[in-house]
């Protein structure tokens, strides 16, 4: 969804050109999010001035426009705040005037970027035009830039000499705010400062000092706001503690002043890691201010529970993994990297010399998980594949009773949820809406919750009782590949180290176990398949239909295949289960249906080998996915793709390396961008 950046720099020297590369950089980082517009904002070169620039299409549109600006590029700033914005159309066209940052009024006194959904924007707007303010964009973001300027001009008719703080007059805006947001505070009133607050959507900050932290932890202030509102009162309040709080331990020097700093707000980890490796997470209604270099994190609520500290965590990852390198995409790349990465979900989980698998995130609760009734996955899109493609595992595996359902109806169908259920949620980025809307529902039930994701800090780590991280490595492009056989893995450790203590099950474990042993050296030989794949599809690029079908443990590649084919080129894809063809879908083959054939030799082959037998009776000539070793004098005449033959319960992953080649090369072959599909985003953030 919405990308959102800022910097904020104190007694370090940056000029404005230095500031704005460095958003404009920062949104370049968030692009793989999904956006249509940018937009910026940075201090002008007064205190009541400030430069917003907009642009609808990519950031590099964005940088042209500013460059043809005329303004003091080389204005020095010691202390300066600045903020930058990718835009997700939902509510309003991609345009110029929906664009972030959003402002109070013709003079800016208050600018706003915001990641998420108001949902109650349109109350809030109807309340502000009644008095008096002119909206101009068809945003929901916009309510809050102008409840922001109205709640601070009825405090400076009533606050006489008394001031009220930014950070007050944030948390008076967000108790107005219903929904899901990241938000960004920039105003005129406040110059050098900023405030941030989040509920539902991702926001860290990073910080970058020449120096060593003095400590790797912040405070929360959980007091009455020392320069203005109370927050626990919803009206404004003149009230002034006389004492303002010490400053930030985290970031003072021996002499006890505040040391020359930088911090980078971001949506995501991936813009800061060029900055910095010191971040820390946001927690739900955190409300983070910043000014002369000091920080502190503020509660808009104090009967919670949470940590009265925000750790300053230290980022695994390098630059380098997400730069493109000599690859032409970003999902090339990732595609390519998955040797290695399948390997680091392995690595120092599974023993393959005597066959224990070991998962550290789930070692306290594995007796709770094993006493389950019941479990449940929960996930969307490609996360909601690798639950279908395990589902069978779990079953043989555990012998329980086994639900895979997709987040986005979990709350419509109000599924019965008990406690001893286990709920396994499964997300890339450990932020997706519909999947954290789920665990909560769940978790107010009593449900053991597990998370699997590949963000460590992510809401779905931070808010389940336990759970596994993926370790696939960045992922930038919107179609994700290499952490969906990362999640594959992930889940099929899980069932393997659940079912440790069945007798009966050894030998299907040792088969499964030596599968994933060999798994690396399967995917390098798809992968040296590259060209025979690129031409397949080349010659398909001109195609508007496409059906894939397979049966048992491949169903749920064939629906991931469909779902990649559809993402990045745009052409109609549809998985169908082999068993289901004589039920309705056999009235689509015809000699000009293009079609995939999952073909592996397990205990399914016969009944794959009628469901070929249907179709070329037809006169359908399907494209097939076979093993390496099949001589089947019956399938001679058709297009292959051969690929190594493994264990039935991870040929899926095998198969999809070659699907997601055909896909990526097929979206190339129609002139497509498959790192930004259109009206796609990478982390669904708004339900």
């Amino acid at each position: 969804m919405c990308g959102i950046f800022a910097y904020i720099n104190f007694l370090v020297d940056r000029d404005r050109e230095f500031v704005l590369n460095t958003l404009i950089n920062g949104l370049k980082m968030l692009e793989y999010r999904g956006y249509d517009s940018a937009g910026l904002c940075v201090n002008g070169d007064t205190d009541k001035d400030i430069l917003v620039f907009k642009e609808v299409g990519p950031v590099k549109a964005l940088k042209e426009k500013i460059e043809k600006q005329v303004f003091d590029r080389k204005h020095v700033f010691n202390s300066h705040s600045g903020m930058a914005h990718t835009r997700w159309a939902t509510h309003g066209v991609p345009a110029e005037r929906n664009s972030h940052p959003h402002r109070s009024d013709p003079k800016n006194e208050f600018l706003v970027v915001h990641n998420g959904i108001i949902t109650n924007s349109k109350e809030l707007r109807e309340l502000l035009e009644k008095f008096g303010y002119v909206f101009e964009s068809d945003t929901d973001t916009e309510c809050v830039a102008k409840l922001a300027k109205y709640l601070y001009d009825q405090q400076q008719k009533v606050g006489g000499k008394k001031a009220l703080s930014f950070t007050g007059l944030v948390k008076m805006v967000c108790k107005q705010l219903e929904g899901a947001f990241a938000l960004i505070f920039k105003s005129v009133h406040y110059p050098n400062e900023m405030v941030a607050a989040r509920r539902g959507s991702p926001l860290l900050i990073g910080v970058r000092t020449a120096k060593k932290l003095k400590v790797d932890f912040v405070d929360v202030d959980n007091e009455t706001d020392v320069l203005g509102a109370d927050s626990s009162d919803d009206t404004l309040s003149t009230e002034k503690a006389s004492v303002r709080r010490a400053k930030s331990r985290s970031f003072m020097g021996d002499s006890g002043d505040v040391e020359p700093i930088e911090y980078i707000l971001a949506s995501d980890a991936s813009a800061i890691i060029e900055h910095t490796k010191k971040v820390m997470y946001l927690e739900d209604d955190d409300v983070a201010h910043i000014a002369d270099g000091d920080l502190h994190i503020h509660r808009l609520r104090r009967d919670d529970t949470l940590s009265s500290m925000r750790m300053v965590q230290t980022l695994e990852q390098e630059l380098a993994q997400i730069k493109m390198g000599n690859y032409a995409h970003f999902m090339q790349k990732e595609i390519f990297e998955q040797p290695e990465s399948v390997i680091n979900t392995m690595r120092g989980r599974i023993n393959f010399e005597d066959g224990r698998v070991l998962l550290g995130g789930l070692k306290n609760q594995l007796a709770n998980i094993r006493r389950s009734r019941r479990i449940i996955f929960s996930a969307c899109g490609t996360s909601f594949h690798s639950c279908v493609a395990t589902k069978a595992l779990f079953a043989e595996l555990t012998e329980l009773p086994i639900n895979v359902e997709l987040s986005s109806s979990f709350l419509d169908e109000k599924l019965p949820v008990f406690r001893d259920d286990v709920c396994i949620f499964v997300s890339q980025s450990g932020e997706t809406k519909d999947t954290l809307l789920a665990l909560q529902h769940c978790k107010e039930r009593g449900a053991l919750c597990v998370g699997v994701t590949n963000t460590v800090g992510s809401t779905i780590s931070r808010d389940t009782h336990c759970g596994v991280h993926i370790n696939a490595g960045p992922e930038l492009s919107v179609a994700s590949t290499k952490a969906y056989t990362s999640q594959f893995i992930a889940l099929t450790l899980i069932a393997l180290q659940l079912s440790d203590d069945n007798y009966a099950k050894v030998q299907r474990r040792k088969e499964i176990i030596q599968g994933l042993k060999e798994l690396s050296g399967n995917i390098k030989r798809v992968l040296a398949k590259d060209a025979e794949i690129k031409d397949i599809a080349y010659r398909h690029k001109d195609i508007t239909n496409l059906i894939l079908l397979g049966r048992g443990y491949h169903s749920a590649a064939c629906l991931e295949g469909a779902l990649k084919i559809k993402e990045v080129s745009y052409i109609h894809a549809e998985g169908i289960l082999a068993g289901e063809l004589k039920h309705g879908p056999l009235a689509l083959i015809d000699k000009d249906m293009p079609i995939i054939l999952m073909m592996n030799k397990d205990k399914h082959y016969v009944d794959v080998e009628n469901a070929y037998a249907q179709v070329t009776a037809r006169f359908g000539n399907p494209i097939l996915i076979c093993n390496e070793d099949d001589t089947n004098e019956k399938i001679k005449g058709s297009l292959k793709i051969r690929v190594p033959g493994t264990v039935d319960a991870i040929q899926g992953i095998v198969n999809i390396i070659a699907l997601q080649l055909f896909s990526y090369h097929i979206a190339v072959a129609r002139g497509f961008n498959p790192d930004t599909p259109r009206n796609l985003a990478k982390s669904v953030t708004t339900a």
